[in-house]
């Protein structure tokens, strides 16, 4: 029995190794592409600080960040995988959120009432094409002039691997891990077309956020386990608890 990861390509594989080490046989299935937009640094824009909010937008600028002069700002990161990326990337000054965008936005406001962050320059938001939340407006409303540039976006994958159709249908899947709404819908689309829609929505679904499991629940899954908070760490843990009682692995 394996545990099918919808995690976008490279992460999956990351995400499988932890899986593995912890005795679990795994199955991937991406369920969204990611894609880099063209980018190009305002030379005139005299930014202040930096928001990211996915690793995949420093992955996207990656190829135009050697001796950039955004590498000296200020980088605010929605978690530590984010901010690890961040500092992989050449980032000097790496602060990381413990939540989502919402706690992205008190900590950069925490930062300007300290008087560490001014409010006077403008922030740059290396994001995504599809955003869950309006984060560049929620700081608009206090007084934060925040530029967005686009770097990437995510196509959902139209359909399963054939093989992971042939596992749901012979019952060697015991549990999905979804990581986005957009990547949980993408799963339930693909599988309604090819025809195991009904098999997947039996298996516990684990999910990073409320959210997204949000998602699944209003598609008719029963099984439904949201991490305690957005990470990882903490998906591993709801995955033990959908799948006990279970002697093995150890999580």
């Amino acid at each position: 029995m394996a545990v099918l990861v919808t995690r976008p390509h490279p992460d999956d594989e990351t995400t499988a190794k932890a899986l593995r080490a912890r005795g679990f046989d795994v199955l991937r299935a991406p369920m969204l592409r990611f894609e880099p937009v063209p980018f190009q640094d305002d030379a005139d824009a005299n930014y202040g600080a930096i928001i990211v909010t996915s690793a995949n937008a420093l992955r996207a600028i990656a190829p135009h960040l050697a001796d950039s002069r955004l590498l000296k700002l200020p980088l605010f990161a929605v978690g530590e995988n984010t901010a690890a990326a961040a500092r992989d990337a050449g980032f000097g000054e790496v602060i990381a959120s413990k939540g989502g965008a919402g706690a992205l936005r008190d900590l950069v406001l925490a930062r300007a009432k300290s008087k560490q962050l001014k409010k006077t320059s403008p922030i740059l938001y290396l994001a995504g094409a599809d955003l869950a939340r309006d984060l560049a407006g929620d700081l608009g409303e206090s007084g934060f002039t925040v530029v967005t540039q686009t770097t990437y976006r995510m196509v959902p994958a139209p359909s399963l691997p054939r093989d992971i159709y042939d596992a749901f249908v012979a019952h060697e899947i015991e549990a999905v891990l979804h990581y986005s709404r957009r990547s949980a819908r993408a799963f339930l689309e693909a599988a309604r077309a090819g025809g195991v829609e009904i098999s997947a929505l039996a298996l516990p679904q684990c999910c990073i956020s409320a959210a997204v499991a949000a998602v699944l629940r209003d598609a008719g899954a029963t099984q439904v386990t949201a991490a305690a908070s957005p990470d990882e760490n903490a998906l591993f843990v709801a995955l033990g608890r959908a799948l006990q009682p279970r002697s093995s692995p150890n999580l």
